[in-house]
């Protein structure tokens, strides 16, 4: 097990190389320059350009591409990520005031989802072909279809103006730092963020409770008598939820994503709401940062679903589970 884990890390450094290659080379091709980022319009054009080259010289901005990168590279390995175009500010310190929020929305949504579609799906599936099963079948198949922001704003239309129950966004109010002070700015982005998610694991907990109530074990021991609560959770639910956590490692590369379009949609000071308004203000080091925190995280939750799945599923050999999956 050590060995395939020690594989899969090895693995993951040429993606790494590649997608921090990639990144820079996307930035690398956007028109401009960033010392052209960096001073307003109505500056530059009052500029020598004899003045501009030098500058440009002196920030090694007419180096060759891979000199560029490299140095780039070198920098973000030994922990310097530059600084803002805009506000001129440290990019790590930025990214370290705005990664804690990110990651408490992102496990709040995971939480939510966990709870709600896990147990809705366990009813479904126990009470099949009702009304309960219809409805929750209905709901997850809004919640699939439907994307997040949508629900954002319907929650800002409905619990925020007309009830005045929840503040429209934000992540916290002055003064109010502690958990206790602003969970109210948390509940509406986490639900949105994890409604697809809810669809998601209760549409395969349900298909999984299902398929294990009809396998043999199952009707044996309801024929010795066995007490229906004690079936369902103790001997299926326990069996059924093996796929369904391989599935929700997966779809955490979906519940990082959201957290963009959320953070947006309630204004919550989030490394995805820092990464749009980079973006708006074309402010090229923090693109690339941001970018690239995603995007590890991204990776890491690959690595993590490859390892649940060897050691929570007997089936899959570690040895060609590479393969069989990539």
């Amino acid at each position: 097990m050590l060995e395939y884990f020690a594989k899969r890390v090895l693995v993951l450094i040429p993606k790494l190389f590649i997608i921090t290659l990639l990144i820079f080379t996307g930035i690398y091709m956007v028109p401009g320059d960033p010392l052209t980022h960096m001073i307003p319009l109505s500056e530059l054009a009052e500029f020598d350009l004899e003045h501009l080259e030098a500058m440009r010289e002196y920030l090694g901005i007419n180096d060759p591409f891979f000199v560029q990168y490299f140095r780039w590279l070198t920098n973000v390995l030994r922990g310097n990520f530059g600084y803002s175009l805009v506000s001129g500010g440290c990019i790590r310190a930025s990214l370290a005031s705005r990664l804690p929020a990110t990651m408490e929305l992102a496990g709040l949504g995971l939480l939510i989802s966990i709870i709600f579609g896990v147990v809705l799906g366990f009813v479904s599936a126990v009470r099949k072909n009702g009304i309960f099963d219809y409805f929750t079948t209905f709901f997850g198949m809004i919640g699939i279809s439907v994307p997040e922001f949508f629900f954002g704003l319907l929650g800002i239309l409905f619990f925020a103006l007309t009830l005045n129950i929840l503040p429209t966004g934000g992540r916290m109010s002055l003064g109010n730092e502690a958990f206790v002070d602003r969970w109210q700015y948390l509940v509406m982005p986490a639900v949105c963020l994890g409604i697809a998610l809810i669809a998601d694991l209760m549409r395969y907990t349900r298909s999984s409770m299902l398929d294990v109530l009809s396998k043999d074990y199952i009707k044996a021991s309801q024929s010795r008598g066995t007490p229906d609560a004690v079936v369902y959770v103790k001997h299926a639910l326990r069996n059924a939820l093996t796929p369904v956590i391989i599935i929700m490692i997966n779809r955490l590369r979906l519940l990082v994503g959201g957290t963009v379009v959320i953070e947006n949609v309630f204004n919550y000071a989030g490394v995805g709401n820092l990464l749009l308004n980079a973006i708006s203000g074309s402010d090229m080091p923090l693109i690339m940062m941001t970018t690239l925190i995603i995007a590890v995280a991204i990776l890491l939750i690959s690595l993590l679903m490859d390892v649940a799945t060897v050691m929570l599923d007997p089936r899959v050999k570690i040895g060609n589970y590479a393969q069989e999956v990539h």
